[in-house]
Order: structure tokens, then sequence, then C-alpha cells
């Protein structure tokens, strides 16, 4: 049965355009973007539980670059609270988030970095690439009922080819490849069972998109 879970808004933000020196690029544009989950938890002895997660993403961008110039996008997440239960199980805590996004076609990603972030438990936060995604991890544990923060995402590009666009999108096209997973600590009978949770966007929107002159 599906039914809608707590609504989650990340913001998502990104900064301007660094470029050789001298050069002036056109103004960053912004664009309110809805993005909806799918989602699947898998608990060990029940039925897996299938859900909807809502989303919202502000995605900023410059709207044009030249070929060859550096520039920078900004990810900066708004506070998210766990929800303290789900179709009726209460959620104790939630761990290992991982956030995926693709790296974008049409420009060299030359660096990554997380920066900031609140109320994501003891472990420390991560980013790599792995497999043309861009994997942000958050080990947690995070305490149902709580509100965090997860840290701000930096990218570091250089735009490829003139008359192409450099892109941004999650990543993610079913349960068993999704953009989004967590797991997470749910009473179940008389213990206490780890779920693993998977989750997808389709339709999966552009959030922005810059063209390269």
């Amino acid at each position: 049965m599906r039914t809608s879970s707590v609504l989650v808004r990340p913001l998502v933000a990104a900064a301007g355009c660094l470029a050789f020196a001298g050069l002036t690029v056109t103004p960053a544009s912004a664009a309110d973007t809805p993005v909806a989950f799918d989602c699947q938890a898998k608990p060990p002895i029940v039925s897996a539980q299938t859900f909807d997660l809502s989303a919202g993403v502000d995605a900023t961008a410059p709207s044009t670059v030249l070929s060859g110039s550096a520039f920078n996008i900004t990810l900066a997440p708004a506070p998210i609270t766990v929800p303290g239960s789900v179709n009726g199980y209460t959620v104790k805590s939630i761990k290992d988030i991982k956030l995926r996004a693709v790296v974008p076609a049409n420009a060299a990603l030359t660096g990554e970095s997380l920066s900031g972030g609140s109320g994501t438990g003891s472990g420390t936060p991560s980013v790599a690439v792995s497999g043309g995604d861009i994997v942000m991890t958050v080990p947690g544990p995070i305490s149902g009922g709580s509100t965090f923060t997860l840290p701000t995402l930096t990218l570091d590009l250089v735009a490829g080819a003139s008359g192409g666009t450099v892109d941004t999108q999650l990543a993610g096209t079913a349960y068993d490849n999704p953009g989004l997973t967590f797991t997470a600590r749910v009473p179940i009978l008389f213990f206490t069972a780890d779920v693993p949770t998977s989750c997808y966007s389709s339709p999966n929107p552009v959030l922005s998109s810059t063209a390269v002159s």
C-alpha cells in the first residue's frame, strides 16, 4: 500500500561562474523544480513497504559559459526532518544516507568537496565519484523525529564543447538503481531491524541547464 511520507524539501543553491581573467558571463538563473521520489523499504520479515517522498530543488547555475572556462556549482540542502514513523512503524533512527547526482555531461569535473551541515550524527560525511555519479555519504545515525542539514556540496567544473549544455540531474532509475538510499532502525515485533530503503525520481527532471558557447 502506498502512503505519503513527510514532505522533505532539499533547497539546492548554485554559486556563480569562475572563468578566465577578464571573462564576463551571463548572470545565473534559478528554478524551483519539484522532485517526486518513489521509495521502497524492505523489512526482513514483513512485506516491502512503498511510499512517496516529495522534494523541491532550487537550482541556480550560470545561464551560459565559454567553452574551456572554469565554474563551480554549490548544492546547499535545507534542513530535513526525519519522520518519527512510516506506515505505522516507529523510526528510531536512520543511517548510511547516500544521495547521488549524475556527473554532468559536456564538462570535466575537477573537484568535489563538502562543508557545513548539522545534526548528522557522529559519523563524518564524505563525497566521492563512483560509476559516473557524485555520491554524498552521511553515516549518521540521526534520530527519528529530529531535524538535520546535509553538508553543502561544491562541484568544480570546466565547460566542454561549444554548442552543448551542462545539465544537472539526480541519479536513479529504479529501486535497484536508486538516487537516494538509507537504512532505518525500526522495531518489528520483538526486535529492532535495519530496514534498507531505496528511492528514485520518475520522471527525473533536469534541475539546471547551462549553455556552452
